[in-house]
């Protein structure tokens, strides 16, 4: 019988199935290298990308900043001309105001009243003066009433005093002035 040594056989194969056990690690070993390494790069690239878009949005960001700052600006400068057009404008309505009412103080005044003093707050008017007789400073209250420009006359006091030697009646009315609108006061234009 002839007897095979087959040891060196099976040890060769061992060796071989060993080399290839440490090179199939030494390729997966790669590859898993190499994956890690292309996932690690794709990963610092989107982070890249994205600290990019985030720089570029704050860019934008405080360049709108700055844009509405001077947006706010123009509307307050906006907002303080219109101010100044109005109170212009209301100005402009009742500019006229004063000789209006002199001349209707001149009409509404009847004889034997002499006014001493005439102050202006806001729309109330305060008239103070002297008169023949408390009838004279009625007549007055009514003639005030009856004025277009004048309503709501209140009598605030009246007493007897001498002036001059004489005895008068002195009285203070207040009184309150209608304003005229601008439509009000312009005259129709239709005819020239």
């Amino acid at each position: 019988m002839i007897r095979i040594n087959l040891l060196p056989h099976r040890e060769a194969k061992r060796k071989a199935r060993r080399q290839q056990f440490y090179v199939l690690l030494g390729l997966v070993s790669l590859l898993a290298a190499v994956i890690w390494f292309l996932g690690f790069s794709i990963i610092n690239r989107q982070i890249a990308v994205q600290t990019e878009k985030d720089e570029f949005l704050k860019r934008e960001i405080a360049s709108l900043d700055k844009e509405i700052d001077e947006i706010k600006k123009i509307q307050e400068q906006t907002n303080a001309l219109l101010a100044r057009k109005r109170v212009i404008e209301a100005l402009q309505a009742n500019r006229t105001e004063t000789v209006h009412l002199f001349n209707e103080l001149s009409k509404q005044v009847p004889e034997g009243i002499y006014l001493r003093t005439l102050a202006q707050t806001g729309q109330l008017i305060n008239i103070s003066g002297y008169a023949q007789s408390n009838a004279r400073i009625n007549t007055l209250m009514n003639n005030l009433d009856e004025s277009p420009l004048l309503e709501r006359s209140t009598l605030v006091e009246t007493k007897a005093e001498t002036v001059v030697g004489r005895r008068l009646n002195s009285f203070s009315i207040t009184t309150v002035i209608s304003r005229q609108t601008t439509a009000a006061a312009s005259p129709p234009q239709g005819k020239k």
